[in-house]
């Protein structure tokens, strides 16, 4: 692939990428992905679309490094795949989520957290915001596998970003959705890669893939078919519209005959345009919303969590600079501190001469009192005699060490 030097690298590059299924005595027997050649760049949504058995799944499992290619080659970050820091980058949402059904949506979340090794402060924090930002906030403390299908994606969607990824990959994301959580989960998307992430979207939705990809990829037969930015592939260059306010029948007839005269060929077609069933749905829940109805469903997302990359221009501090900051953080509160603090008195140290204690002869026995017979006291403790320090030991412990 041709790349002028200043163009700053792929994200995902396939060079030939080929992958063939064997049997048990090494024999081919399904060719899933036939040489494909495909580039991602940094910070666009690129679509990989194709038909059941095209090879998009096989594709994105070489990508993750769970295949390997039989020949040609992948790079994503510019390494190769296998590669555990790779790994660290990328959050997958893969199109059934596999979650453990008993934990809740907390605890899942806390799960894959820990994966990344974050610290408990950081994943609790991440963990209130993902659960915010993908409706979850009601159903956080039950059990995932109480959840209804579009819940459980939303879940997906939040443990593929507890790592702050560079790269998002999502296999079908919007399945299972109603029209208002795939409309969310579209402008989440859209959000994101406002905030440079790069995200790669497979999907069977043609609609979600238009409105929210720069480019896309076609897949048939494990070949790719057609690639290129979304505008392009979808013009078509031998048809013109033209849209105007609603004209009088005369004024329409008028503009008819011109474009006949002129042009030597018939108006095809004279129609209004028409909203897309999407943009009517949502408008209808959202008059609802506002008159307050309630729902026991999931609910809106709100926004992108903060803690996800920001826009392109700021920069994030270096820990070894937010360490350099709380250390001067706290030389400049020590003097304070020590002016305000008051000094304990000191105690002095308890005296504890044990080995006195145990040369010490026993005292005598104190005389006993006689019994009074006016009164019951109930049993009285038996009295033994006094043990006779074995003074062999004690001469050892109190003789001086030579």
């Amino acid at each position: 692939m041709n790349r002028s030097a200043s163009a700053p690298p792929p994200i995902i590059e396939c060079v030939s990428l080929t992958k063939v299924f064997a049997d048990f005595w090494g024999r081919g027997k399904v060719l899933a992905v036939d040489q494909l050649d495909l580039e991602v760049r940094p910070g666009e949504v690129f679509g990989l679309l194709g038909p059941n058995g095209s090879g998009k799944t096989t594709t994105i499992k070489m990508l993750l490094g769970l295949l390997y290619p039989t020949r040609g080659r992948a790079r994503v970050f510019d390494r190769p795949p296998t590669d555990t820091a790779v790994k660290r980058r990328i959050g997958f949402m893969p199109e059934e989520s596999y979650l453990y059904r008993f934990l809740n949506a907390r605890e899942t979340l806390d799960y894959y957290g820990r994966l990344f090794r974050l610290d408990r402060s950081e994943r609790r924090d991440r963990i209130d915001q993902l659960i915010e930002m993908v409706g979850l906030k009601r159903a956080a403390h039950r059990p995932v596998g109480q959840y209804s299908k579009g819940m459980a994606r939303r879940i997906g969607l939040a443990q593929a970003l507890i790592n702050d990824p560079d790269l998002l990959i999502l296999d079908e994301p919007t399945t299972g959705l109603d029209p208002i959580g795939s409309r969310q989960i579209k402008d989440v998307i859209l959000e994101l890669a406002k905030r440079g992430k790069t995200v790669l979207l497979s999907s069977h939705l043609l609609a979600d893939v238009e409105d929210v990809c720069d480019r896309v990829a076609i897949m048939y037969g494990g070949k790719l078919q057609a690639a290129g930015p979304v505008s392009q592939l979808l013009a078509r260059q031998d048809v013109t519209q033209i849209t105007i306010p609603q004209p009088d029948d005369a004024t329409l007839s008028r503009v008819r005959a011109v474009i006949e005269r002129e042009t030597g060929r018939p108006v095809v077609s004279v129609s209004h345009p028409r909203d897309r069933l999407e943009e009517l749905f949502l408008r209808v829940v959202e008059r609802a919303q506002r008159d307050r109805l309630e729902t026991s469903g999931a609910e809106s997302i709100r926004g992108v969590s903060s803690f996800l990359a920001a826009p392109p221009g700021s920069e994030r501090r270096r820990p070894d600079e937010v360490l350099s900051a709380l250390v001067a953080a706290g030389e400049s509160a020590e003097p304070a501190a020590a002016a305000e603090a008051t000094p304990e008195p000191v105690r002095p140290a308890p005296k504890f001469e044990v080995l006195d204690e145990l040369v010490k002869p026993d005292a005598e026995p104190q005389a006993e009192q006689p019994e009074s017979r006016d009164r019951d006291d109930g049993p009285r403790p038996l009295k033994t005699p006094p043990v006779e320090p074995d003074r062999s030991v004690l001469d050892r412990l109190t003789k001086p060490q030579d």
